[in-house]
């Protein structure tokens, strides 16, 4: 994948949120009239455009009865070792960037948890970003016969 879009109410507070996450500027543009970017950063691409005249995003986390794209992933299992530490971390992280007013704190949608998808265990977390939107970050822990 060449990366993921997000359009976004402030591109400069979403912008901040990503640059906490560990994602880099790569190019500013424009797309028309809208503001955009492109950032790198875990181990792939996302695209932020600034909407004029923004609405609130649908509630993708939250709503069961919910369609369309649900969250962006991010695999961190060859970038850390734990996904609870990690997150204590990044908590800490957006806690102080927002005393300083370059971002919100850190709002998680669900700690790290245990999942079993077909024979791996994995790490599980969500957290929302900038605009609400859900973002997973997943490590695979083992497969279930090393458990």
């Amino acid at each position: 994948m060449h990366h993921a879009s997000i359009r976004t109410a402030d591109i400069h507070r979403a912008i901040a949120f990503y640059e906490q996450l560990g994602f880099e500027m790569c190019e500013r543009f424009t797309a028309g009239m809208t503001l955009a970017c492109w950032m790198k950063g875990l181990g792939g691409r996302i695209e932020l455009l600034q909407v004029p005249q923004p609405r609130p995003a649908a509630d993708a986390f939250g709503d069961e009865h919910y369609t369309g794209y649900y969250h962006l992933s991010f695999d961190l299992t060859d970038m850390i070792d734990d996904l609870s530490d990690w997150l204590a971390s990044l908590k800490i992280q957006f806690a102080q960037a927002s005393e300083t007013g370059k971002t919100q704190p850190l709002t998680i949608l669900l700690e790290p948890t245990q999942q079993i998808i077909g024979d791996r265990v994995y790490e599980v977390a969500f957290v929302a970003d900038a605009d609400g939107l859900p973002l997973e970050f997943i490590r695979m822990m083992g497969t279930v016969k090393n458990f």
